[in-house]
């Protein structure tokens, strides 16, 4: 089994986890060929930590690329920075702008 990680993403927690409902259980060669032609960009941060983690198993773990299959994929959630726009009279409007922990493990069938 191989992992990789991702941490701080600039993405939201609900936008990833969209993408990777669909990839649970796939194999890694379509869930990665899926990624590749996906129109949201949170799916490009997808496809480049899956492809870290495939590089991981057949590397490290000397796993056959294969037959490696997306065992979890989870997106947890991380720090909130709180950033501020200018709005109209001189004021500020604050907003939120969330990060998110990526984690990947995969392993052969």
């Amino acid at each position: 089994m191989a992992i990789a990680r991702a941490k701080n993403v600039g993405v939201s927690v609900h936008k990833l986890r969209l993408v990777m409902d669909e990839l649970r259980g796939m194999k890694v060669d379509d869930a990665l060929a899926y990624l590749r032609y996906m129109t949201t960009p949170s799916a490009s941060i997808i496809y480049k930590v899956l492809h870290s983690a495939a590089a991981n198993a057949e590397n490290n773990d000397l796993q056959d690329r294969e037959s490696l299959v997306v065992k979890r994929i989870v997106a947890d959630k991380s720090i909130t920075m709180r950033r501020f726009r200018p709005k109209a009279r001189g004021r500020a409007g604050a907003f939120n702008r969330p990060t998110s922990h990526i984690t990947i493990e995969v392993d052969e069938e």
